[in-house]
């Protein structure tokens, strides 16, 4: 029974929300299946986006496939995994309807999907470097190092 996921529920009082950990040799369809059903499951009050791909066509991304939105030559750019759409309103509009838990605003013109990065490097000089999955990299603005270190200090539990 080479495809059977085991599950363990471990129920405790110290949490308010459910946290699913996943723990595998390595990230296969069948584990982005998982995570999706399970995002689907629990996050059906966070809508796709309406983007504009190639200036014709508009098309449903979702939330779950963005890496990051970002403001280029006076537009709003919706990076995904399936290419880059243009957004036709503000980046702060963008911000209200993204999902809070998912999506973090790294400065003025950028909003990054916390489960798409790889890492945070936090060595640098009065920013902090953030590399995706994907390998492209990013940079938090100076006013925002306090509110990234704040959230990856609570992410480990102190």
């Amino acid at each position: 029974m080479k495809n059977m996921v085991e599950i363990d529920v471990v129920l405790d009082k110290n949490y308010i929300e459910p946290k699913v950990t996943i723990q595998t040799k390595e990230k296969t369809e069948q584990v982005e299946n998982i995570i999706y059903a399970i995002e689907n499951a629990s996050e059906n009050d966070f809508p796709s986006i309406v983007a504009d791909l190639d200036g014709s066509k508009l098309e449903f991304v979702s939330q779950r496939d963005i890496i990051r939105a970002y403001t280029f030559n006076r537009n709003v750019m919706i990076q995904s995994e399936n290419g880059t759409y243009t957004f036709k309103k503000s980046l702060s509009t963008l911000e209200v309807i993204l999902n809070p838990k998912r999506f973090i605003r790294i400065s003025q013109s950028e909003i990054i999907n916390l489960y798409k990065v790889k890492c945070f490097d936090v060595n640098i000089a009065g920013t902090i470097g953030i590399e995706f999955d994907n390998g492209e990299k990013s940079w938090t603005s100076r006013s925002r190092v306090k509110d990234i270190k704040a959230l990856l200090r609570r992410s480990q539990g102190g």
